[in-house]
């Protein structure tokens, strides 16, 4: 009887044991289980302290997961995750991704970094692959270098969010460990109303390059690369184009172009020399991981083996749209060999982290490449028919300007109502750091007389401190430094009536490298609708813009000359490369225009694409008015004649 009563009480306990279970919340589902969209998160899996070991500023390990799973209804093309990282980080390794910017790894990116898909660029749905997560999600793993954030802290980034257009993200939810939230796509953004044949749209830039695989065999292919610039205001010199080839591959043949250093060491004491046991390496161009590609000289157009290729062979230059739109692009193909375990003719992968730039011009900062409709060409043959490409990427290159970024060239002001220039500021595109010099980057330039502007800055000092004299101004001491820059425009209002006024721009080559179809640009905010013409440039207002008047010289005389030495070297100063043109104005179309205060004077200066200093204040006014501005102009007629 007791063991009877023993049990019922065992079983009255389990039983409510189970019920009290039963009743009991279930866990939380996964925080992917609720988004019916595109599911993005960032993961903090382990980090550890690593040497050097310093209390003030220390370094972790840190391992963590981006993942990206698509659950909805269309198709993610070209995934692109930023995570704004921020302890400093340094990125070592990262699988199925690469950098959007082109870094290479290790790299670093505590300002926040953008990932975008490597090598499989697209997640496909639920819907289109039966639930099949492999092609549904990709998994990012991160290995870096953290500063600062120990045990039991968690270095999360600050921002987290999925940068495809059309896509709507809310701030990420934080739990433990973990960073995610759920972007929903926008109902006017559906793939429908922009793909074309399945490819996203192409993307406008200021320089965009095409990677066109034109034939492909089971272990090399044949790719066209076309760089051209869409910038009405941007050029590129002496251009040099690298990307890194992510899985060994090398370049054995190349037309219209050449890499900067021929070099096939990796190749003959690589994996590349062991596969291809029968390839002469002597032949090849570059096996290097990361090349640099030159365009070629006009000499090599009709080489055989390098040229012969319509659109190269310009020595770098790709100039401007709106200066000749035939001479905005170059082109080059390239034969490209192939590694196991690549070798289908159907896997085709482009080259990542690409950059370009030129010798006078901004950095660019170029995006990933994206998949698009294959281009097509004309054919070959002269047949009234179009060639379709293998396989198409495009990537996107714009300026970009960093803080530490001089300017190239510098701006001087003048005008008829005043007996001084405005100068070109002080250090106006860097300061000389060698430890004898002996003037000072901020003090403000001093006010010069006109004839110094056709004189080197070493060779003014004298007339520059007999000015101050004669205009009682105070000097500095020590004196403020030169602008250090190659190039400098001189910007004078020549006249002003009733009717109109007249300025002049005079360009000034102080380098030693003289430049070949230059052109230059300047923004006028108020002036720029009374434009009439210019006199000696060949120049317009930018369609493009109601301020902006667009300017190069003529025909054959578009050469601005490198600086010489005088007349008598021993004695003469060295003489810049100059050209200059009056430009003249109308006020019908600009009523109230105040030409001797701001609205004469131009917002910014362009030269070759790249922005020029201005000075910060602009004539004044009150000075009585003196021949000089026109013995200057009559001393630039003989130095032209000259």
């Amino acid at each position: 009887m007791a063991i009877r009563n023993l049990c019922v009480i065992l079983v009255t306990i389990s039983l409510s044991a189970y019920s009290s279970l039963s009743q009991a919340p279930p866990p939380p589902p996964p925080s992917n289980s609720t988004c019916n969209d595109v599911f993005v998160s960032y993961t903090y899996n382990r980090g550890r302290p690593i040497r050097p070991f310093d209390p003030t500023n220390q370094a972790y390990r840190f391992e963590s997961t981006v993942t990206v799973l698509n659950n909805g209804r269309d198709e993610l093309k070209s995934w692109r995750v930023y995570v704004g990282f921020r302890y400093k980080e340094r990125l070592t390794s990262a699988t199925n991704a690469v950098l959007a910017d082109g870094t290479p790894l290790p790299g670093f990116v505590g300002n926040g970094t953008e990932f975008v898909g490597f090598p499989e660029t697209d997640l496909k749905t639920a819907i289109d692959t039966a639930g099949d997560l492999t092609q549904m999600e990709v998994r990012v793993e991160l290995v870096g270098t953290q500063f600062g954030v120990g045990d039991p802290g968690i270095p999360l980034p600050n921002n987290l969010t999925l940068v495809n257009d059309g896509y709507t993200c809310p701030a990420a939810t934080t739990q433990g460990n973990e960073m995610h939230l759920c972007c929903t796509r926008n109902v006017s953004s559906r793939p429908d109303n922009n793909l074309e044949d399945n490819f996203l749209p192409r993307q406008d830039g200021d320089v965009i390059i095409m990677y066109d695989v034109t034939r492909t065999y089971e272990n090399y292919y044949w790719a066209q690369v076309n760089i051209s610039n869409h910038n009405p205001l941007g050029r590129l010199d002496n251009w040099k184009l690298s990307w890194e080839w992510m899985s060994e591959e090398f370049i054995y043949a190349m037309k219209g172009a050449y890499p900067s250093v021929v070099d096939t060491r990796d190749c003959i004491y690589g994996r590349q020399g062991q596969y291809y046991l029968k390839m002469d390496f002597s032949q090849a161009l570059s096996c290097e991981k990361l090349p640099t590609i030159i365009d070629l000289p006009p000499t090599s157009e009709n080489d055989t083996n390098l040229g012969l290729f319509p659109l190269c062979c310009r020595n770098g230059t790709i100039l401007s749209p709106t200066m000749d739109p035939s001479k905005s692009f170059s082109v080059f193909q390239m034969q490209v060999f192939k590694m196991p375990p690549y070798l289908n003719r159907s896997f085709l992968i482009p080259p990542q982290n690409w950059k370009i730039n030129g010798a006078f011009n901004s950095d660019f900062e170029c995006g990933p490449p994206t998949p698009v409709s294959p281009s097509h060409f004309s054919d070959p043959n002269g047949l009234p028919s179009k060639r379709s490409a293998v396989a198409s990427w495009q990537v996107v290159c714009n300026i970009t300007h960093f803080k530490d970024q001089s300017p190239k060239c510098c701006v001087s002001f003048s005008a008829f109502y005043n007996d001084s220039v405005v100068p070109c500021g002080t250090c106006a595109c860097g300061c000389n750091t060698k430890p004898s010099q002996t003037c000072s980057a901020n003090e403000t330039a001093l006010l010069l007389p006109y004839s110094t502007l056709l004189l080197p800055f070493e060779n003014r000092t004298s007339e520059a401190l007999e000015w101050a004299r004669i205009k009682r101004m105070t000097v500095p001491n020590p004196l403020p430094c030169g602008d250090s820059c190659g190039v400098s425009i001189n910007w004078h209002v020549l006249s002003d009536y009733r009717g109109g006024w007249n300025a002049r721009i005079s360009l000034f080559n102080w380098g030693d490298n003289a430049f070949a179809d230059w052109f230059a640009a300047v923004q006028l905010d108020k002036a720029a609708p009374g434009f009439e013409k210019f006199y000696s440039f060949n120049g317009s207002a930018l369609p493009e813009s109601n301020n902006t008047l667009f300017m190069q010289g003529f025909p054959n005389l578009n050469y601005l000359l490198a600086e010489r030495d005088g007349d008598n070297p021993r004695k003469d100063p060295r003489v810049p490369g100059m050209q200059q043109s009056v430009i003249s104005f109308t006020k019908k179309k600009t009523p109230g225009i105040n030409v001797a205060g701001e609205d004469g004077f131009p917002t910014k200066v362009i030269f070759n694409g790249e922005e020029c200093a201005l000075p910060a204040i602009r004539p004044s006014s009150g000075h009585k008015t003196n021949a000089a501005p026109f013995a200057f102009v009559i001393a630039l007629a003989l130095l032209f004649i000259h």
